[in-house]
């Protein structure tokens, strides 16, 4: 079964990104801020569902295709680096955006918080890329059933992620008040926050070595 290595692994590899602001973390700290803790709760459902493709993805085995198909992993990555990219930008431009200064959002019904949060972390860069190739690296053949392997370090992902985005959606307010009140702070959120995006971009495509995949 999987090693107490391969847990924390993955588990430290999970904290690291959901703490880096992405897209995840913009629309759930907008949804709340605009809409309230409820609405925030009710996004993040779907953020949740979308881990659950992901992991049904991991433990069928989907990174064998791009292990065959190469260029398609390539792309994959570069659309990724591209889209981080763009969201450094964002918050490091001239009035550029933090995602604890979000844009205003009309008020939605559940079924659409659900859909938003689901397609928001499926078209979500980060998670693709841990899915396919960070994932793989922790599974250990000869320690049994590789699908089973994949199934405990994708839960021990997904439980890291939604305890730690359930936390911003909670207390998305406060710091959001929190920063408004004092703007020096936020232009040094700001400024780490494009940093570490554009850092992850280019090392992202900067990355030369194939998709991992583990052999049963």
């Amino acid at each position: 079964m999987v090693g107490t290595g391969a847990l924390v692994g993955i588990a430290l590899v999970a904290l690291g990104l959901v703490l880096t602001p992405g897209p995840n973390m913009v629309y759930l700290v907008s949804r709340s801020v605009s809409q309230g803790r409820r609405a925030g709760l009710v996004s993040l459902l779907g953020v949740a569902a979308g881990f659950g493709v992901y992991l049904v993805a991991a433990v069928a085995g989907i990174a064998t295709v791009f292990v065959l198909v190469p260029a398609l992993y390539t792309a994959v990555k570069l659309a990724g680096a591209a889209y981080l990219l763009w969201l450094a930008w964002q918050a490091l431009r001239p009035g550029g955006q933090s995602p604890f200064t979000p844009a205003p959002l009309p008020p939605d019904p559940a079924r659409r918080l659900f859909t938003m949060g689901l397609v928001t972390n499926l078209l979500n860069p980060k998670i693709a890329i841990l899915y396919v190739s960070l994932l793989p690296q922790f599974i250990d053949p000869a320690r049994g059933h590789v699908a089973a392997q994949s199934l405990v370090l994708g839960l021990t992902q997904i439980a890291v992620a939604l305890t730690v985005n359930a936390l911003i959606v909670l207390t998305a307010g406060a710091l959001a008040g929190f920063f408004a009140r004092r703007p020096l702070w936020l232009r040094v959120q700001r400024l780490l926050t494009g940093t570490v995006l554009a850092a992850l971009a280019v090392r992202i495509a900067a990355d030369r070595s194939r998709a991992a995949v583990a052999v049963p």
